[in-house]
């Protein structure tokens, strides 16, 4: 299962858009570039939520057996 995609997407639309909103809170409003620890936190999360939107996989997924995509008919 590792390397597969399990992330769908509706998922993967809501990941980009938290993504995006923490990272523009984090440089905006929270501080990150002067080593606010909430802006760093908000920044990590950021990226993350981008990351796994954009590969479509998300490792926490994988020990609880989660998947958010549609079955394909195979």
């Amino acid at each position: 299962m590792c390397g597969c995609r399990n992330v769908g997407g509706a998922d993967r639309v809501v990941r980009l858009l938290i993504g995006i909103a923490a990272l523009v809170l984090a440089f905006s409003m929270l501080r990150v570039m002067e080593g606010a620890a909430l802006g760093i936190v908000a920044a990590v999360v950021g990226v993350v939520m981008l990351t796994t939107a954009a590969l479509g996989m998300c490792p926490l997924y994988l020990p609880l057996k989660l998947s958010t995509c549609r079955p394909t008919g195979k």
